[in-house]
């Protein structure tokens, strides 16, 4: 039997319902639901997984909106001393197919809307013991799902959780993210992993019991889980919505809530600066603004200092593989605003060239970090592994070499240049070029596809695809982005395709990426 006192990721909801049962934990569109809720039917739906035959260290997928559902699922995995994958709502069925069988869950935790996505890749992943869905299905349909249970039963079980099984060292989630293979790769985090990162965050932004903080991000993107998580070890509110889709209406929860933080990415910041009337507006309660995902163009700093004037303005940056590299001080901004920062607290980072020598400031290298945030590896794929995970200075240890490359000043500041691997970073989403690629390809007629990242004031970046037609074939760009959109998340789908009489290649008949524009 293990003590409870080793803490515990999901400890964090158990320990803010004990002391604040009946305050509000998360608002999410008419529903408010308090602490005690959240606590008791997390327990619940744990006892069924448990029931189910779902144990120690088995993987559950959850594929599902921002929704009362989603977060009490989250935390219920965790009590059932298992690992949680969320994933993208957004996701196509056969990429849902492709996670289902390379991380084989024990059970899938889903909504009915998303049905004609998950049915079939459902059906014939062999290591369900349960499928969940809430919203509207019928019986028959359900009937068809394997071990499949209404969100009704589940939230009814016992609410008393399942008997803790896990240290502080097994994996807490498996959270996914592409690579420039187009091959997503699952990020393993350990419950030691999740809860320094959540500490070291939480310290340099000062958060607080009373916190209201505004998440649009999706919980499957981690900057918006961490959002939830955070919130819930403070004992603050969570304001949860599915999107920005919507702006004005999620500005006037800022003042119906009195928000007090909000995290963005640029696309949001960039939407924000082409309203009008925000300048009449009260934001008054905002104390601190975050960013990540991509570097803050300056004009988009001075707006939101503007708008936000009471505010912290937080530039950061990260990867999955360790949730957060840096962080820039708010007294820093005005000095360095192109700078994305310092080491969070309890992390060292350093540069170093191909040759793994650390480098001199001002010098571009590859970044690596040291710490605890640090992943496991990537889950079932251990070259992947082996190369972002390198023997660091004490013997038996591993730090991430990030892929990415940056530079550093005399006084330690980061600034980052551009990505190793090439991933695009769209609308505060990673994108893999050669999964787009591979969809280009998958369109009669094409014989050839490239993709690449482009400047782009309100994406970050835009996703550009030139293609190369097979002899005698005409398909227009419009077409080809319909295409596009039948095979890719929407994020994915690029925003300019060209098409070319051929792609650039170098001496030895590579492509040669460089040379498109």
């Amino acid at each position: 039997m293990l003590h409870d006192a080793v803490p515990l990721l999901h400890d964090y909801l158990a320990h803010s319902a004990g002391r604040l049962g009946d305050k509000v934990a998360l608002v999410c569109g008419k529903q408010r639901v308090t602490y005690g809720e959240l606590e008791a039917r997390a327990n619940a739906v744990a006892t069924d997984l448990a029931a189910s035959g779902v144990a120690r260290g088995d993987r559950v997928m959850i594929f599902a909106d921002n929704t009362v559902e989603t977060v009490v699922s989250f935390w219920a995995v965790l009590k059932a001393n298992a690992v949680v994958c969320i994933v993208n709502p957004l996701t196509k069925s056969d990429k849902l197919d492709y996670l289902l069988n390379d991380c084989l869950p024990a059970a899938l935790i889903t909504d009915a809307h998303l049905h004609s996505i998950f049915r079939e890749p459902a059906r014939s992943c062999p290591s369900l013991l349960r499928t969940i869905v809430s919203g509207s299905i019928d019986d028959d349909e359900l009937s068809r799902l394997p071990q499949a249970v209404r969100w009704d039963i589940a939230v009814a079980a016992s609410a008393k959780p399942p008997a803790r099984r896990c240290i502080d060292i097994d994996l807490a989630a498996i959270i996914y993210t592409s690579g420039s293979t187009g091959e997503p790769k699952g990020v393993m985090l350990t419950h030691r992993n999740m809860m320094t990162a959540c500490t070291s965050i939480a310290s340099y932004l000062e958060l607080a019991e009373d916190e209201v903080i505004l998440n649009v991000l999706p919980l499957a993107f981690d900057y918006g889980l961490y959002q939830m998580i955070m919130a819930f070890r403070t004992g603050a509110r969570l304001v949860l919505e599915r999107s920005f889709a919507f702006p004005a209406q999620v500005l006037g929860l800022i003042r119906q809530e009195g928000v007090t933080g909000f995290p963005g990415v640029p696309t949001i910041f960039a939407a924000l600066s082409e309203l009008k009337s925000l300048k009449d507006q009260d934001f008054s309660s905002i104390r601190y603004v975050t960013n990540t995902a991509a570097a803050l163009p300056l004009k988009h700093i001075l707006m939101l200092r503007e708008l936000f004037s009471s505010a912290r303005i937080y530039s950061m940056y990260g990867l999955t593989e360790c949730k957060r590299c840096t962080y820039l001080p708010p007294e820093d901004l005005a000095r360095k605003p192109l700078s994305v920062g310092i080491a969070i607290p309890n992390t060292e980072m350093w540069i170093v060239d191909e040759h793994d020598r650390r480098v001199a400031p001002g010098v571009v290298g590859q970044l690596v970090i040291r710490g605890a945030t640090v992943m496991k590896g990537y889950w079932g794929k251990p070259e992947a592994t082996a190369r972002k995970l390198k023997p660091g200075p004490l013997p038996g240890e591993q730090v991430l070499y990030t892929g990415d490359y940056c530079r550093m000043d005399a006084e330690g500041y980061l600034y980052f240049v551009g990505r190793g691997d090439e991933i695009i970073k769209s609308r505060g989403e990673k994108v893999a070029p050669k999964e787009v690629e591979n969809a280009l390809m998958d369109i009669p007629g094409v014989r050839e596809a490239a993709v690449i990242g482009v400047p782009d004031e309100l994406l970050g970046q835009a996703v550009k695809a030139f293609v190369v037609m097979e002899n005698g074939r005409t398909i227009g760009e419009k077409q080809l982005q319909m295409e596009c959109q039948k095979r890719l998340e929407n994020f994915m789908v690029p925003k300019s395709i060209v098409v070319v009489a051929s792609l650039p290649m170098t001496d030895t008949g590579k492509l040669k990426k460089t040379a498109l524009s």
